[in-house]
């Protein structure tokens, strides 16, 4: 699976999960720690949490292993699939950290191919 189908992977997963403001930035150009970045909110820490257990078990059921998983008891829960970075965040944390505006030079990924319309 490449890095850009893992990544619309985890973006329909989270969507399925009533994740909110859902985008992909491509972030292989100016960086070397991954490809793409995910970003989506949850409604509450508990919404959070199931929006990133739903990504890892969904991911394992596609053979795709999660290297690593920081912030379970916080409001912004990162998932490292090395390639793909996912940051679940409550949207407080979200405004706050304001991830999109750090990584303003990234090119924006198109999901409309994977995302339901609201």
């Amino acid at each position: 699976m490449t890095s850009l189908e893992k990544a619309k992977n985890i973006a329909k997963i989270l969507d399925k999960k009533k994740a909110i403001d859902i985008i992909g930035i491509e972030t292989k150009e100016l960086t070397v720690m991954s490809d793409y970045f995910i970003i989506a909110s949850g409604t509450s820490n508990t919404h959070v949490r199931a929006l990133a257990d739903e990504v890892d078990d969904e991911m394992k059921k596609l053979g795709v292993e999660v290297d690593h998983i920081e912030g379970r008891a916080t409001g912004w829960i990162l998932l490292d699939y090395n390639d793909v970075l996912v940051h679940v965040f409550q949207p407080e944390s979200r405004q706050y950290y304001n991830i999109e505006r750090l990584w303003n030079d990234a090119a924006r990924v198109d999901l409309s191919d994977v995302l339901t319309e609201d």
